[in-house]
């Protein structure tokens, strides 16, 4: 899922490369409009709102964690507030 930005021929390829079906639509100066799943589109925001709440905790944002299992673990906490909370 991606928005026009991302919108880009050797992109495209490089995600069909790696087994990737992309869910891109197309811009609107793209002479010809390439297909996508419009339902799975309209899930995009659920994406980009989980990432805005979980970048309103400081420590996640900030990257204080050095370690990737350190910072997995907060992200994880921090999903799991979030979602008891909502």
């Amino acid at each position: 899922l991606a928005d026009r930005g991302y919108d880009a021929d050797w992109f495209r390829n490089a995600l069909l490369e790696r087994g990737i079906t992309p869910c891109i639509p197309s811009r609107k100066t793209r002479k010809v409009a390439v297909a996508y799943d419009k339902d799975l589109y309209k899930q995009r925001h659920k994406i980009y709102n989980m990432f805005g709440r979980i970048t309103d905790w400081r420590r996640i944002a900030m990257r204080y964690d050095r370690c990737a299992h350190t910072f997995f673990s907060a992200i994880c906490i921090a999903a799991v507030v979030i979602f008891y909370l909502n």
